[in-house]
This record gives structure tokens, sequence and C-alpha cells, in this order.
């Protein structure tokens, strides 16, 4: 691959910290220029080296590396069409799918909610160029908003799927974002109006190949799930899975339950587990700096998110591990970690469990910039709130000790990071405390009291300013 420029770097990473960073120092600070070298050094991945995994069902090979299809490619080249209303490349889909297949990827995870509702169609246009028996497609029952949990508002939601991906299968389905709303929203979802039930019986009709849930927040209700295994036959469930959630969850999580638990759970019963969240919203492709240049002398020749890919995929009894990639860097990348996958040694383990204690002491807000409290009614940016916030936390350049002489430095860089990244009509202090994000956080941040204490610092800043 020819050597990429500053620009196209920081258009690949236009919505996450790392763009937020340049732009706070308007120069090129050494994680950038790290993570710019990792790109420049990539080379092609092989052909024919994919690890796969059995489904232990239909004893078909699944590869290790899912493709995420909720970040695609914007036709303006801006990033990803799940932050921006601009219309997807379709022919940078195309190429990213071609190349995908070609390398061995063959399962594909959509969603009627990815990608502003077009997901599902890019994805179909992708796959459909291609020999039905060469892919798995996963999309999700996404009835989020109270207004589609009636029975003929998931129904139309459903077999707009089936249109869209122009298939007359779906070899994964799932019940999307099974905790979020608790056993309340399980029931009004899935339960009372029927939908379960019908699913369980297209699964016998073998419109659906293979049924399942992703798990995002209320232990109650996965733990309800998993106790109707018998009745429900799950052939999969996708959880959370990496190596800071695997012990530290409940710390940087509020009250989410750690991964070694939900992984465990499932094994027990012989359900092959799907991975999302490998790099926990990107968190640990942008790791503190002396952190990465840990792994980097451990590994010279490991992009610091490799690390991530190669836990997540390790363990017995993972299916498959999802990426969400917008570019053919990323996807070439991901690729290098799983043809084929060396899975992590303990000495090795013990090392990432360690990085994981220290990213645990930093004490930053728990958010994976995932956009599920979005949009807000009062218009605040929430998530790009946060990320700048960590961003600064990481690095050290956070302004909170007045007696450090570069405490004036930071204040200001903080400041006009901050207005640089998020509009001032956007900021912590538009928010009410109304409380309607709270609920749709996977994280289970409590996201008002957080904006309402950035409020508060920020004011403190500019006041020491004038």
């Amino acid at each position: 691959m020819s050597d990429i420029s500053r620009r196209r770097f920081l258009k690949l990473f236009g919505a996450g910290s790392v763009a937020a960073a340049a732009t706070l120092t308007g120069c090129k600070d050494s994680k950038t220029a790290q993570m710019e070298d990792d790109y420049k050094k990539q080379v092609e991945p092989p052909v024919g080296k994919m690890t796969y995994r059995v489904n232990p069902k239909t004893k078909e090979k699944v590869s290790i590396l899912g493709y995420g299809m909720m970040r695609l490619p914007t036709a303006n080249g801006g990033g990803s069409a799940r932050e921006s209303q601009d219309p997807i490349d379709q022919e940078m889909v195309n190429r990213l799918v071609d190349y995908a297949l070609e390398h061995g990827v063959n399962y594909f995870d959509t969603s009627p909610a990815y990608c502003q509702g077009n997901s599902e169609t890019a994805t179909g246009i992708a796959l459909h160029r291609h020999k039905r028996s060469e892919y798995f497609v996963a999309t999700k029952l996404s009835n989020f908003n109270e207004e589609t949990w009636s029975r003929e508002e998931s129904m139309k939601m459903y077999r707009h799927s089936f249109k869209a991906l122009q298939v007359d299968y779906i070899d994964y389905y799932l019940l999307h974002g099974i905790g979020m709303g608790g056993m309340d929203a399980l029931k009004g979802r899935y339960l009372d109006n029927g939908m379960l039930d019908f699913l369980l019986e297209e699964r016998k009709a073998g419109r659906i190949k293979n049924l399942g849930f992703s798990y995002h927040g209320d232990i109650a209700v996965f733990d309800y799930l998993l106790s109707k295994h018998d009745q429900y036959q799950w052939d999969f469930v996708q959880i959370e899975l990496n190596y800071l959630d695997w012990d530290y969850a409940n710390e940087i999580n509020d009250s989410n339950t750690d991964a070694h638990y939900l992984y465990n759970e499932l094994q027990k019963r012989g359900i092959p587990s799907v991975i999302m969240e490998p790099l926990l919203g990107g968190r640990l492709a942008n790791v503190p700096q002396y952190l990465a240049t840990k792994m980097k002398q451990r590994a010279p020749e490991q992009t610091v998110a490799s690390w991530a890919f190669r836990y997540a995929g390790s363990p017995e009894g993972v299916l498959t591990v999802l990426s969400g990639m917008t570019y053919m860097e990323h996807l070439k990348d991901n690729l290098l970690s799983y043809c084929p996958l060396k899975p992590v040694s303990k000495e090795e383990e013990a090392f990432l469990y360690d990085i994981a204690k220290e990213i645990v002491g930093l004490e930053t807000i728990p958010c994976n910039d995932c956009k599920y409290c979005m949009p807000c009614p009062y218009g605040v940016n929430i998530p790009a709130i946060f990320v700048h916030y960590n961003k600064c936390k990481n690095e050290g350049t956070l302004p909170h000790d007045k007696q450090s002489p570069d405490y004036r430095k930071y204040r200001r860089q903080y400041l006009i990071g901050l207005d640089r990244v998020v509009p001032r009509e956007r900021q912590a202090d538009h928010c009410i405390q109304c409380g309607q994000c709270e609920p749709h956080c996977p994280q289970n941040i409590h996201i008002p009291q957080e904006l309402e204490k950035l409020s508060g610092m920020i004011e403190e800043l500019k006041r020491e300013g004038r």
C-alpha cells in the first residue's frame, strides 16, 4: 500500500479521538504519528490464510473476522455513514466486500438501524453480486422505539430486511440490543407482541438459519433468556468482549457485567459467541501513549488494535469477531490479524490484563462513541463531549493541577479544542437534565450527571481565563 498522507489519515479517523487530538494541537502528535506509521508499513494480507470456526449446529465454517456494516464509507470521503447524512459510497462498499470475500471473510453483519437506515440496502447490493453460498448475512430486529414495538411495525421491519438484502433466507438473525430498557422492553419488543414466537416459526420454516440475540445492559434479561434456552434453543449470542471488559466492565461501565461472566454462561450451554466491541468503541486502538509504547516494544510488527483483535478471537467458542471497517486500511489491518489468527498466549494475556488495569486507573468516562444516546432533543453532542474529555485524560493534558507549570497551557488547549470539536450550542451547558438519553446507553453511563460535572468544570476553566 502506498504511503497515506496526513490529510488522508485524519480523514480516516475524523470522527474519533485521533482527529480531535490533531485539531487541538494543530500539529502531528506522537500517537498520531505512530498510528500513521503503522499504516505506512502495512503489507498486503495473504489470500487463503483466514482462520475459520465451525458452527456446531450447521457445521458451516465461519470466518473469525466478521464484517460489521455499521460504518460504511460516504460518497464524499468525509467519514462513515454512521455519523454522516451523506450518501453511502456504494462503489467503495462493493470494493471492500469484494476484497473481504477474496481474503476469506464470509460473515457480514448489518441492521435496519445502521447508517441512517441504509446499511441493509448497501450490503444487499454488494453481496448480491456474489454467489449466495459464498457468504453468511446477519441482521436484526432493531425495533428500539416504542412506535415500532407493535407486531405490525415489527413485521414490516422483518420483511423489509429480506427485500433490502435481496435474499430469501437470513443466515443469522438477532433480537437487537437485549437488555436495553430491561424486562419491560423485552416484553414489549418481543414477547407480548408474539414476535419471538413468530421468529421461532420462521427458523423452523428455514427462512432464518440461526436465531440469537445481542446483549446490552441489564443482566437480568440476559440470564432470563438463557434460562429459557431449552425452550428457545439459541443458536448464538452476540456479546461485548475485549481485554478491558473481561474483568473490568463493572468498573468502566458502572453496572454492566464483566465479559468473562457472559462468555462462561454461553460456554456452559454450548452456545457460540459472536463478539462485538473488540476495540471498545476504538478505545483499545487509541490507548494512552505510554501504554502504546509498551505494546509496540513487545511486538513492533503489530498495531495496537491487532492486540485487541487477537485477544477477542482467541477463546474457544467464539464464532466470529465483528469489526466495523470504513476504509481499506482498516480491513487490511484486521485481515493481517486473522490470516491466520495467532491466539494470544497465557503470557500475552497476562500482559494485556496489566494494560487493562492501567487503563481502568485513568478514570475516564466509559463512552464507546456508539451514539445510541443520540440525537439529543436539545442538540447536545454527548459522545463528542465525552470523547474530548477522555482524550485529554488519556494524554495527561487535562487541566486539573493548578500548581502545574503547564496548567494554563492545558486549560487553553482544552477549551479551544472543545470549541473546535463541539459547537458552543451543542456543549454540556445546554443539557437540561431531561434524562431521555440515559436509558439508551449500553454502558449505563449516568449521562446527565456526567454532563453536569463537565459543564461545571468547563465554566470554572472559563472563569479563570477572564
